[in-house]
């Protein structure tokens, strides 16, 4: 009855086509489908195996390239080639998902070390590559570190798609590829997302692992202390690495570098060069991103321009320029805050271990690394042991054979087949059937006594080469030295520098500790534009009166003389006067800060005035005045010339134009001194080439427009000309006497200006220096309170005590200045 009832058949599970139909509930036959996708996603297209580092795509397209022999030691084949023999015999997918994974080994911004040399246009961080019909590719010398052993046993294979060809399950991989050139990929309910290091550490790490198996984790970082990135930048917060390092999972934070300088050729204005950008980071999202928040959420200011100068000579070089008034430090805070120039990093090591996904930190992927390179090399050596095993028992035969020749050769003969041949030399010589067979094979020429002599110099390399493989199969302590030794060798032929710096610490701490102080406009406070004596251009740091007052007077110069100063506010601007009679308007906040130690400033830090405005050949700054409101009450700007010409320029700048002329010159001449006067009640004084000094009120002269070439100011006799010119107060007991400085080269005299009786203009004064013999005219001149010299590099100059004899002849001194100046004025 039950076997009845067993082959009773219900016809209502049969359509009407005949086909069998299953009643199968929905829920499972989704979850069994799904499951069956995920697993298929999972093992064999989004994860990287732990052992190569490569995932399935990238292991067949290496493997292709490597069975068709494109090599970096031959020419360079179309990428669409390659593409397309992948395709057709192992990775049955679309084209564009094998192309798109090639071009990522060919990138250098995206890899450490690219797999891939290709030859085109491989695209960047921001545009695609071009087709695959345009590109071409080999692979790389670092690529065959990775497949050069598969000859030799050293992995398993497995059938193709279609079961017509076999590929390897995975490669030998000499070097740690996984760790080195990191990885990403999407699975099905998980992902990938390993970060890049440098070779030479990690492989550093893995040879320490070799020798020392129970090393910490602290130990290792001590070779590997952070990622590495293919386009530097900054990484900051090594504490939240570690974190990564030991749980295989973390974020961190990466930060572009940049430089912070004056733009060049824009006169001293202030810009923030990016030349290293986070990973996976183009330039262009950095300005897309800038002009967002410039143009529609308007949370960026403080930027005039952005230009992209990347190109591949100097590469990424992205300007943002400062507008005036804005502190860079505040705003490449907001830039790292508003743009991708700060992007996270989420590090999930994820990866294929026995084909089961598993999250490994640092020391769990090394590991994984040294035991498939511990096999690989076992597998390698016991290949090339029963290579040269097989080798050696074929010339032992022949050996044999050759030590009676002549009887093998008359068994040969003898024998009626070839067959009959083999079974007599087997019994006769007691040769194994593989020696009767090679040496039946063997041609008469290879049976010479030459040949004989190379046949045992050949079997003794054989056996020390078996006994060498041996010792490493034998010993796990030689086979431990030959894969340090191998990555070393990897090393010394493949390492580059660190691109990224790294920054310790906490992350939080990191950032807090980075954040610039003080607001993004810099306060307009006042402070004092400086020219130098030796054509140097600075700025006292912005600071309240009160603050001011309080260091009056108390600033003292360590390099250099002081030639002229203009007050000013940190965010406005002056005229630089130059020798050729132009004034250009100056931005004064791009002007660097002078360094102050305990009350001693140093002008060596300031900047040279050719950078800030364009002087022609053989031109010079010689003089500064105030714009805005420092300049309201003042008869306007006192200039004499290098003929005896005196001119007081009036005030009324042009308003559009920030270079203009501000006095006439004649054929030759030249301006030797722009000073700005105050209230008028100043006194002008010249000193001539031939120890003339001439001084006279300021009132005497008539202020000129811009275009004047003003009026007599000295009469020169024939030969001679100005050395000095200045406008002197002699009623300003806070800053000292005024004293005069001349010199020839060879003496210097300091005498006070009272000591000089006032003429009237176009005179020719009176004797301020008597010539010693030898001595022809006066080089250096100048007139004002505290007198300071210096020589031409700026090393400062002790000048000897004031003589009240303004006809003396002066003082030796011991490298004379040839510049003389004040001291600074901190009010």
């Amino acid at each position: 009855m039950a076997r009845r009832k067993e082959n009773k058949v219900d016809l209502s599970s049969f359509d009407q086509a005949g086909a069998r139909v299953f009643d199968n509930p929905l829920v499972t036959e989704v979850s069994d489908s799904y499951l069956e996708y995920a697993f298929s996603v999972i093992h064999s297209r989004a994860l990287p195996d732990a052992r190569d580092g490569l995932k399935p795509v990238h292991r067949r397209i290496l493997w292709s390239m490597y069975e068709q022999g494109y090599r970096p030691d031959r020419g360079h084949v179309k990428s669409a080639r390659i593409v397309g023999d992948t395709m057709g015999k192992y990775h049955p997918h679309g084209d564009t998902a094998i192309y798109d994974a090639m071009v990522r080994l060919a990138q250098d911004f995206s890899l450490n070390v690219p797999l891939i040399d290709g030859h085109g246009n491989f695209g960047s961080p921001d545009d695609g590559p071009a087709a695959s019909r345009y590109t071409e590719a080999r692979m790389s010398r670092e690529a065959m570190l990775l497949v050069g052993e598969l000859g030799e046993d050293t992995v398993d294979v497995e059938p193709n798609y279609d079961g017509s060809l076999t590929q390897p399950t995975v490669l030998p991989a000499a070097f740690p590829n996984l760790l080195v050139n990191g990885a990403s990929g999407i699975a099905v309910g998980m992902a990938t997302n390993m970060i890049p290091h440098n070779l030479a550490e990690v492989v550093s790490a893995a040879r320490w692992l070799i020798n020392h198996p129970d090393a910490t984790l602290d130990k290792l970082m001590e070779f590997v202390p952070g990622p590495d990135l293919p386009t530097g930048g900054v990484l900051l917060g090594l504490d939240e690495v570690r974190r990564a390092y030991e749980t295989g999972r973390g974020v961190v934070r990466m930060r572009g570098k940049v430089e912070i300088g004056p733009i060049e050729g824009s006169r001293g204005r202030q810009a923030i060069t990016v030349v290293e950008l986070p990973y996976g980071v183009g330039a262009e999202k950095v300005i897309a991103a800038i002009t967002n928040e410039v143009t529609k959420t308007k949370r960026l200011t403080g930027i005039a321009d952005v230009k992209d100068l990347t190109d591949r000579e100097s590469g990424t070089r992205l300007v943002v320029e400062c507008k005036v008034g804005v502190n860079p430090q505040a705003l490449l805070a907001d830039l790292y805050r508003l743009t991708p120039l700060e992007q996270s990093f989420g590090v999930n090591n994820l990866v294929l271990v026995d084909g089961q996904p598993r999250t490994l930190g640092l020391k769990a992927l090394l590991e994984v690394f040294l035991a498939h390179r511990y096999e690989v090399v076992t597998r390698r050596t016991s290949y090339r042991r029963r290579k040269r095993q097989e080798r050696l028992h074929l010339v032992d035969g022949l050996l044999i054979a050759l030590l009676d020749i002549d009887e093998v050769v008359r068994l040969i003969r003898g024998s009626d087949d070839a067959q009959a041949a083999k079974d007599g030399l087997m019994s006769r010589f007691g040769l194994s059937d593989i020696q009767a067979t090679y040496i039946l094979d063997t041609p008469l020429r290879r049976l010479t006594k030459f040949d004989r002599i190379e046949l045992e110099a050949e079997q003794e390399r054989l056996r020390t080469e078996i006994a060498e493989l041996s010792k490493i199969l034998d010993d796990e302590r030689v086979l431990r030295k030959v894969v340090s030794d191998e990555l070393a060798a990897v090393v010394k032929q493949f390492s580059t520098e660190r691109r990224t710096t790294l920054v310790d610490g906490d992350l939080k701490e990191v950032l807090a500790a980075s954040a610039p102080a003080g607001p993004l406009e810099v306060a307009d406070d006042p402070c004092q534009v400086i020219l130098s004596a030796t054509g140097l251009v600075a700025r006292t740091a912005a600071e309240s009166e009160e603050s001011s007052e309080g260091r009056r007077r108390n600033g003292r110069v360590k390099h250099d003389t002081v030639r002229a100063i203009a007050h000013s506010t940190a965010r406005g601007r002056v005229l630089l006067l130059t020798s050729a009679g132009r004034a250009f308007k100056v931005d004064v906040l791009p002007l660097p800060v002078l360094p102050e130690q305990a009350g001693t400033v140093s002008l060596r830090g300031g900047m040279s005035a050719a950078e800030l405005v364009p002087l022609a050949a053989g031109e010079t700054v010689v003089g500064l005045a105030p714009l805005g409101g420092q300049a309201e009450g003042s008869p306007g700007l006192a200039l004499g010339t290098r003929q005896g010409a005196v001119k007081i320029c009036s005030p009324e700048w042009p308003v559009r134009s920030d270079e203009f002329e501000v006095i006439g010159l004649r054929d030759g001449d030249e301006v030797v001194g722009a000073t700005w006067l105050t209230d008028g009640t100043e006194t002008l004084t010249f000193v001539t080439s031939e120890a003339s000094l001439l001084r006279f009120p300021a009132g005497l002269v008539r202020p000129q427009g811009l275009k004047g070439g003003g009026m007599a100011g000295i009469s020169l006799p024939a030969g001679a000309r100005v050395a000095f010119f200045g406008a002197v107060r002699t009623d300003d007991p806070g800053h000292g006497e005024p004293m005069v400085v001349t010199s020839t080269g060879a003496t210097v005299k300091v005498t006070p200006f009272k000591s000089y009786p006032a003429k009237g203009r176009a005179t020719g004064g009176v004797r301020a220096h008597r010539f010693l013999k030898g001595e022809t005219d006066v080089a250096v001149a100048w007139v004002g309170p505290r007198p300071v010299g210096a020589t031409a590099t700026g090393d400062p100059v002790e000048l000897p005590a004031a003589d009240p004899r303004r006809d003396g002849s002066g003082f030796a001194v011991m490298l004379g200045p040839t510049v003389v100046g004040h001291l600074i004025e901190r009010d």
